[in-house]
């Protein structure tokens, strides 16, 4: 990234040496990534960030399909640039029908019987759903949620934000989304794949910016940041969710031998590097600090509203506690090569510090 500043500073519309020179680096770092999705480098566009690609993807969708409906039907667990501009929609049109969402069940996962009810619905015109979690790491059924879409001719928006390159990359889409932060990539890329059969289009007339899909052209040595993020990540992919996944177990476990305490998501069918942890009669926002002062960073609240230490919608909805949690997510091995040490010092740390904040929570 460092040396991109220097060799692809230039506008890559440019038919300059400099501009022909940032084109041909913008091109290589988007063949790089749209082979490893799997898709065509055409259909792949580059937004800052993920959730910037959420919005476009949404928007694009609902405008293309404005004759159809405006109805999106979206899981209750779905990120914030997801329900957001789903229940502003229906609520600037003084119609709540415009927003289905459709609820989970204890694991987190969509229920099929009640997302294709709401399909049914007469008006949907998109449909939404994640990948997988990002705050308790259960996958979704996207083979079988996005057959039922495709039944009805309603397009399936993907949300792959939480998973991409530490995950199987999603194949059961219609437009699917990504960010460059899940696979140890730089903030400010995200990834937005549109294929030839989709019917998508933003309102108001195209840019000359990735294929008329974007308004903000592409920070350059981020994308290849991103590109060289991607290679080194998914070289390796398997072998670190394997170890990974044995990490979350322990804490799992740990979490789970204290009593009051709550471990959830599926233990099973789930991204390998998340978990989330409630403790009855403990608060989130102090064992985060508790944690903190013993020299360990977790998070707390909800994973898809920029961190904020509000309740958990995702929690609210599979019906879990939503005070006392605590989230894990485990950075890559190369990013973080003391993982190990540092789970083990959390599993080691975890009973003491649940006991002092409960203990402060008592004495009030």
């Amino acid at each position: 990234m460092a040396a991109a500043w220097e060799a692809g500073w230039a506008d890559p519309r440019r038919l300059h040496a400099e501009g022909r020179r940032a084109r041909r680096l913008l091109d290589e770092a988007r063949s790089v990534l749209a082979q490893g999705l799997g898709v065509a480098p055409e259909t792949l566009s580059f937004t800052p960030g993920g959730p910037t690609a959420l919005r476009l993807g949404l928007e694009g969708l609902r405008y293309a399909a404005r004759r159809t409906g405006a109805r999106l039907v979206a899981a209750t667990v779905e990120h914030s640039a997801i329900l957001l501009p789903g229940r502003h929609a229906a609520a600037a049109a003084g119609d709540p029908g415009q927003f289905g969402p459709v609820p989970v069940d204890a694991l987190g996962r969509v229920d099929l019987g009640a997302w294709a009810a709401a399909l049914d619905s007469p008006g949907t015109a998109v449909a939404a759903l994640q990948s997988a979690n990002g705050e308790v790491g259960t996958r979704q059924p996207l083979a079988a949620a996005h057959e039922e879409c495709r039944r009805r001719g309603i397009p399936l928006l993907v949300d792959a934000t939480a998973g991409l390159g530490r995950d199987a990359t999603p194949e059961s889409y219609d437009v699917l989304v990504g960010d460059a932060r899940s696979f140890a990539g730089p903030p400010g890329i995200g990834l937005l794949v549109l294929p030839p059969r989709t019917r998508w289009r933003l309102p108001g007339p195209p840019t000359e910016v990735e294929g008329g899909r974007v308004d903000i052209e592409p920070v350059l040595p981020l994308a290849l940041g991103a590109a060289e993020a991607w290679a080194q990540t998914v070289a390796a992919r398997d072998a670190d969710a394997r170890a990974a996944r044995a990490l979350v177990d322990t804490i799992r476990a740990a979490a789970a031998a204290i009593p009051d305490t709550e471990v959830v998501g599926d233990p099973l069918d789930r991204l390998p590097h998340v978990v989330t942890c409630s403790f009855l009669l403990a608060d989130g926002e102090a064992l985060v600090t508790e944690l903190d002062r013993r020299g360990i960073a977790v998070a707390s609240g909800s994973a898809c509203t920029s961190s904020t230490l509000e309740p958990s919608h995702v929690l609210a909805a599979m019906g879990a506690l939503t005070h006392g949690n605590i989230r894990v997510t485990l950075p890559l091995e190369s990013v973080s090569p003391q993982r190990t040490d540092d789970v083990a010092a959390l599993v080691a740390a975890l009973p003491d510090a649940v006991a002092a904040v409960r203990a402060q929570l008592q004495a009030r």
